[in-house]
């Protein structure tokens, strides 16, 4: 198995670095690789249901489409994240143990009781410490997963939008109810010092990216991975309406968007204007989803909305 230790903590990089090793690399790999905070969202899932835009904003949390399904996930330098790449085989696209395994073994050789649990999760004491996904592509199987090790839950919480109907039947009350950082288990550990770890147990032999590997992987990122494009302009149609108060009156936005792309807006409230507010709605049509475009678009909003900046309307669609 040819393995390598990914130093980058750019999340865009890091995506595009697990395709470029499906484009270009054949045989069984792994690789080892943490994210400076990002939401990494799945291949099928529509980022602006997913994610809360403004906080992920605030918070200047990236967001990246990954190549497997499943559901959202958060990173941050408190977590681990590993990468198992090998040639297809029918039967084990789904068979999370067999790459989960390596990782469980290295867990409880210091003493941690992790365990596959469900479908895709690992978890110690019925609590989750790792979600896992995977795909087919380029005629090989990846497999990936995460690993909580003292990651920021509040930042978890903040950024993603949880499935109400997925909690209740699962009986959790909370996103932070129901998951652990593994630092819990191991105090005398630092995330440097668990992901040294994980290198020494699973791929001793693991080597750094080349100057051109390091070049295939930026271009992929810069052509792809980093793009609106591909993290929200995928996504299918989406409607939301959304409403706040204002010193100069209440506004309140609905619109429709299909691949990220504004198709129907409606706005209303109690503010007042010199100008009909059909010219406004008329203008963002057409708009992508995103703060900058909608910011341009929403020069000179005070005519329709007296007292109101383009930003502070940015800030509804972004809710």
């Amino acid at each position: 198995m040819k393995a390598y230790i990914n130093t980058s903590t750019d999340p865009y990089f890091n995506l595009a670095a697990e395709q470029y090793l499906l484009d270009t690399e054949d045989g069984k790999i792994f690789m080892l690789w943490r994210n400076d905070k990002a939401v990494i969202i799945g291949r099928n899932q529509n980022a602006y249901a997913e994610i809360d835009r403004a906080f992920v904003k605030e918070h200047d949390i990236a967001v990246v489409r990954r190549l497997t399904g499943g559901g959202a996930v958060f990173h941050d330098l408190g977590n681990v994240n590993f990468t198992f790449i090998s040639p297809k085989r029918d039967d084990d696209l789904l068979d999370f143990s067999h790459f989960c395994a390596p990782v469980v073994t290295a867990l409880r050789k210091l003493g941690v009781p992790a365990e596959l649990s469900g479908r895709n999760d690992m978890t110690v004491n019925g609590r989750k410490f790792s979600g896992n996904a995977a795909c087919v592509y380029n005629g090989k199987s990846m497999h990936h997963g995460t690993l909580l090790f003292s990651a920021d839950v509040s930042e978890i919480e903040g950024s993603l939008h949880v499935d109400p109907e997925k909690m209740q039947s699962k009986g959790i009350k909370s996103v932070r109810s129901r998951v652990c950082n593994l630092k819990e288990y191991l105090p005398d550990l630092d995330v440097t010092g668990f992901f040294d770890y994980l290198i020494s147990e699973i791929a001793p032999d693991a080597s750094y990216f080349s100057d051109g590997q390091i070049k295939g992987i930026q271009k992929l990122k810069d052509e792809k991975y980093g793009t609106w494009e591909w993290n929200y302009g995928v996504s299918k149609q989406y409607a939301k309406t959304a409403k706040k108060r204002y010193p100069f009156g209440s506004v309140e936005i609905s619109y429709t968007a299909e691949n990220g792309i504004l198709s129907d807006v409606k706005i209303s409230g109690d503010y007042f204007g010199t100008s009909p507010t059909k010219e406004l709605e008329n203008r963002l049509k057409g708009c992508r989803l995103s703060y900058g475009e909608l910011c341009g678009a929403l020069s000179g909003a005070d005519e329709f909305i007296s007292g109101a900046s383009p930003e502070q309307i940015t800030d509804l669609f972004m809710m």
